[in-house]
Protein backbone atom coordinates (compact mmCIF):
# COMPACT_ATOMS: atom_id res chain seq x y z
CA UNK A 1 0.00 0.00 0.00
CA UNK A 2 1.10 3.18 -1.04
CA UNK A 3 -0.26 6.76 0.37
CA UNK A 4 0.92 9.78 -0.94
CA UNK A 5 -0.02 13.44 -0.38
CA UNK A 6 1.01 15.63 -3.48
CA UNK A 7 4.85 14.28 -3.94
CA UNK A 8 5.53 13.27 -0.83
CA UNK A 9 5.05 9.62 0.78
CA UNK A 10 3.76 9.28 4.26
CA UNK A 11 3.00 5.64 3.59
CA UNK A 12 5.68 3.48 0.95
CA UNK A 13 4.79 0.26 -0.26
CA UNK A 14 4.25 -1.65 2.83
CA UNK A 15 2.95 -4.70 3.26
CA UNK A 16 2.08 -6.89 6.00
CA UNK A 17 -0.83 -9.76 6.98
CA UNK A 18 -2.70 -9.43 10.19
CA UNK A 19 -3.46 -13.34 11.54
CA UNK A 20 -6.31 -14.51 13.90
CA UNK A 21 -5.80 -14.43 17.37
CA UNK A 22 -3.15 -12.21 17.91
CA UNK A 23 -2.32 -8.51 18.99
CA UNK A 24 0.01 -6.66 16.58
CA UNK A 25 1.64 -3.55 18.04
CA UNK A 26 2.50 -0.33 15.72
CA UNK A 27 4.95 1.47 16.92
CA UNK A 28 6.36 4.42 15.34
CA UNK A 29 8.05 8.35 16.22
CA UNK A 30 5.73 10.75 15.29
CA UNK A 31 5.05 11.27 11.46
CA UNK A 32 5.70 7.66 10.78
CA UNK A 33 2.80 7.07 9.37
CA UNK A 34 0.61 4.62 11.98
CA UNK A 35 -2.78 6.83 12.26
CA UNK A 36 -2.22 7.26 8.12
CA UNK A 37 -1.84 3.29 7.83
CA UNK A 38 -4.66 2.59 10.10
CA UNK A 39 -7.21 5.46 8.48
CA UNK A 40 -6.26 3.80 5.03
CA UNK A 41 -7.08 0.20 6.18
CA UNK A 42 -10.41 1.31 7.46
CA UNK A 43 -11.44 3.59 4.95
CA UNK A 44 -11.09 7.30 6.21
CA UNK A 45 -8.37 8.22 3.67
CA UNK A 46 -8.01 6.99 -0.02
CA UNK A 47 -4.94 4.92 -0.29
CA UNK A 48 -3.03 5.98 -3.56
CA UNK A 49 -1.99 2.56 -4.92
CA UNK A 50 -2.15 -1.05 -3.53
CA UNK A 51 -4.78 -3.57 -1.84
CA UNK A 52 -6.27 -3.74 1.17
CA UNK A 53 -8.67 -6.61 1.89
CA UNK A 54 -10.17 -7.82 5.10
CA UNK A 55 -11.70 -11.26 5.44
CA UNK A 56 -10.84 -11.82 1.53
CA UNK A 57 -13.09 -9.10 0.93
CA UNK A 58 -12.02 -5.08 -0.41
CA UNK A 59 -11.46 -3.34 2.38
CA UNK A 60 -13.68 -0.92 1.59
CA UNK A 61 -16.97 -3.28 0.91
CA UNK A 62 -19.82 -3.27 3.02
CA UNK A 63 -18.72 -7.11 3.79
CA UNK A 64 -15.41 -6.18 4.87
CA UNK A 65 -16.80 -2.93 7.06
CA UNK A 66 -19.09 -5.86 8.83
CA UNK A 67 -15.89 -7.29 10.37
CA UNK A 68 -13.81 -4.52 11.91
CA UNK A 69 -14.40 -1.74 14.47
CA UNK A 70 -12.21 1.57 14.46
CA UNK A 71 -11.54 3.51 17.56
CA UNK A 72 -9.34 6.84 16.24
CA UNK A 73 -6.97 8.61 18.58
CA UNK A 74 -9.03 11.60 18.78
CA UNK A 75 -12.64 10.56 19.95
CA UNK A 76 -15.31 11.47 18.51
CA UNK A 77 -19.01 11.43 19.89
CA UNK A 78 -22.47 12.64 19.12
CA UNK A 79 -23.18 16.20 20.93
CA UNK A 80 -27.02 15.36 21.36
CA UNK A 81 -26.93 11.61 22.02
CA UNK A 82 -26.32 10.19 25.30
CA UNK A 83 -24.14 7.25 25.68
CA UNK A 84 -27.25 4.81 25.84
CA UNK A 85 -27.82 6.31 22.70
CA UNK A 86 -24.40 5.85 21.05
CA UNK A 87 -24.65 2.09 21.82
CA UNK A 88 -28.40 1.79 20.49
CA UNK A 89 -26.94 3.70 17.11
CA UNK A 90 -24.48 1.24 16.73
CA UNK A 91 -26.49 -1.96 17.13
CA UNK A 92 -28.68 -0.96 14.81
CA UNK A 93 -26.26 0.30 12.40
CA UNK A 94 -24.73 -3.01 12.77
CA UNK A 95 -28.30 -5.08 13.11
CA UNK A 96 -27.47 -6.45 16.56
CA UNK A 97 -31.18 -7.50 17.93
CA UNK A 98 -29.86 -8.63 21.09
CA UNK A 99 -27.15 -6.27 22.53
CA UNK A 100 -28.61 -4.57 25.35
CA UNK A 101 -27.27 -6.97 28.23
CA UNK A 102 -23.64 -6.79 26.78
CA UNK A 103 -24.50 -3.04 26.35
CA UNK A 104 -25.08 -3.26 29.86
CA UNK A 105 -21.81 -5.03 30.89
CA UNK A 106 -19.44 -2.34 28.66
CA UNK A 107 -21.07 0.47 30.64
CA UNK A 108 -20.19 -1.25 33.64
CA UNK A 109 -16.73 -1.90 33.16
CA UNK A 110 -15.52 0.97 31.73
CA UNK A 111 -17.55 2.99 34.84
CA UNK A 112 -20.25 4.52 32.42
CA UNK A 113 -23.47 3.17 34.27
CA UNK A 114 -24.06 6.37 35.76
CA UNK A 115 -23.57 8.34 32.70
CA UNK A 116 -25.64 6.89 30.55
CA UNK A 117 -27.72 9.30 29.81
CA UNK A 118 -25.33 12.06 29.43
CA UNK A 119 -25.49 13.39 26.69
CA UNK A 120 -21.79 13.13 24.54
CA UNK A 121 -21.00 17.13 24.24
CA UNK A 122 -21.14 16.95 28.54
CA UNK A 123 -18.62 13.89 28.81
CA UNK A 124 -15.05 14.65 29.61
CA UNK A 125 -12.15 13.22 26.83
CA UNK A 126 -11.25 10.27 28.98
CA UNK A 127 -15.07 8.98 28.33
CA UNK A 128 -15.82 9.90 25.37
CA UNK A 129 -12.71 7.51 24.93
CA UNK A 130 -14.81 4.55 27.08
CA UNK A 131 -17.82 5.58 24.79
CA UNK A 132 -15.73 4.62 21.54
CA UNK A 133 -13.88 1.77 23.27
CA UNK A 134 -17.55 0.88 24.13
CA UNK A 135 -19.30 1.23 20.50
CA UNK A 136 -16.25 -0.63 18.93
CA UNK A 137 -16.80 -3.53 21.13
CA UNK A 138 -20.48 -3.71 20.90
CA UNK A 139 -20.41 -5.47 18.10
CA UNK A 140 -17.86 -8.37 18.67
CA UNK A 141 -15.91 -8.07 15.66
CA UNK A 142 -13.33 -9.89 14.34
CA UNK A 143 -10.55 -7.45 13.71
CA UNK A 144 -10.25 -4.12 16.08
CA UNK A 145 -7.92 -1.51 15.08
CA UNK A 146 -7.12 0.62 18.07
CA UNK A 147 -4.90 4.55 17.53
CA UNK A 148 -3.71 5.21 20.73
CA UNK A 149 -6.53 3.43 22.97
CA UNK A 150 -4.54 4.39 26.32
CA UNK A 151 -5.07 7.86 25.85
CA UNK A 152 -7.03 10.00 27.91
CA UNK A 153 -8.01 6.57 30.07
CA UNK A 154 -7.67 6.19 33.84
CA UNK A 155 -5.68 3.23 35.46
CA UNK A 156 -8.71 1.08 35.91
CA UNK A 157 -9.99 1.50 32.46
CA UNK A 158 -5.97 0.73 31.15
CA UNK A 159 -6.27 -2.69 33.18
CA UNK A 160 -9.49 -3.32 31.53
CA UNK A 161 -8.99 -2.38 28.60
CA UNK A 162 -6.14 -4.94 28.40
CA UNK A 163 -7.86 -7.60 29.88
CA UNK A 164 -10.45 -7.01 27.22
CA UNK A 165 -7.68 -7.48 24.73
CA UNK A 166 -6.18 -10.90 26.42
CA UNK A 167 -10.13 -11.94 25.64
CA UNK A 168 -9.95 -10.83 22.58
CA UNK A 169 -7.46 -12.95 21.55
CA UNK A 170 -8.25 -16.19 23.68
CA UNK A 171 -11.58 -16.27 21.51
CA UNK A 172 -9.31 -15.76 17.68
CA UNK A 173 -9.77 -12.05 17.50
CA UNK A 174 -7.37 -9.97 15.96
CA UNK A 175 -6.03 -6.63 17.41
CA UNK A 176 -3.95 -3.90 15.95
CA UNK A 177 -2.53 -1.50 18.54
CA UNK A 178 -0.86 2.27 17.57
CA UNK A 179 0.69 3.29 20.37
CA UNK A 180 3.37 5.70 21.69
CA UNK A 181 3.25 3.78 25.27
CA UNK A 182 6.07 0.97 24.27
CA UNK A 183 5.59 -0.35 27.66
CA UNK A 184 2.09 -0.77 27.40
CA UNK A 185 2.14 -2.56 24.41
CA UNK A 186 4.68 -4.89 25.32
CA UNK A 187 3.15 -6.79 27.99
CA UNK A 188 -0.33 -7.13 25.38
CA UNK A 189 1.53 -7.88 22.01
CA UNK A 190 2.48 -11.34 20.24
CA UNK A 191 4.27 -9.06 17.57
CA UNK A 192 5.68 -5.85 16.91
CA UNK A 193 5.62 -3.66 13.40
CA UNK A 194 8.14 -0.66 13.51
CA UNK A 195 7.45 2.18 11.12
CA UNK A 196 10.03 5.17 10.12
CA UNK A 197 9.05 7.75 7.47
CA UNK A 198 6.47 5.59 6.36
CA UNK A 199 8.26 2.56 6.37
CA UNK A 200 8.34 -0.85 7.89
CA UNK A 201 11.22 -1.48 9.53
CA UNK A 202 10.79 -4.10 11.95
CA UNK A 203 8.22 -6.68 11.98
CA UNK A 204 8.30 -9.69 14.19
CA UNK A 205 7.37 -11.36 17.91
CA UNK A 206 9.10 -9.26 20.55
CA UNK A 207 11.32 -12.19 21.72
CA UNK A 208 12.78 -12.39 18.35
CA UNK A 209 13.72 -8.68 18.33
CA UNK A 210 15.56 -8.90 21.39
CA UNK A 211 17.57 -11.90 19.95
CA UNK A 212 18.25 -9.73 17.15
CA UNK A 213 18.96 -6.59 18.73
CA UNK A 214 19.34 -6.81 22.58
CA UNK A 215 22.81 -5.88 23.31
CA UNK A 216 24.58 -4.23 26.67
CA UNK A 217 23.12 -1.17 25.23
CA UNK A 218 19.72 -2.18 24.20
CA UNK A 219 18.07 -4.24 26.79
CA UNK A 220 14.51 -3.48 26.35
CA UNK A 221 11.89 -2.61 24.06
CA UNK A 222 12.28 0.99 24.12
CA UNK A 223 16.02 0.41 23.44
CA UNK A 224 15.40 -1.72 20.43
CA UNK A 225 12.55 1.18 19.64
CA UNK A 226 14.99 3.81 19.85
CA UNK A 227 18.29 2.29 17.96
CA UNK A 228 16.04 1.31 15.36
CA UNK A 229 14.48 4.82 14.73
CA UNK A 230 17.51 7.08 15.67
CA UNK A 231 18.34 9.54 13.03
CA UNK A 232 21.40 8.25 11.52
Amino acid sequence: MVKRYGKQNAVNDISFQLDGGEVVGLLGPNGAGKSTTMKCIVGLLRKTSGEITIGGYDHLSVEAKKLFSFIPETPYVYDLLTVQEHLQFIAQAYGIKDWKKRGEELLEIYDLTEKSNKLGRDLSKGMKQKVSICCALLPDPQLLFFDEPMIGLDPKAIKNTKRIFKELKEAGKTILVSTHLIDSVETISDRIMILKDGNIIGNDTISNLKEQFVNEENESLEDIFLELTKDV
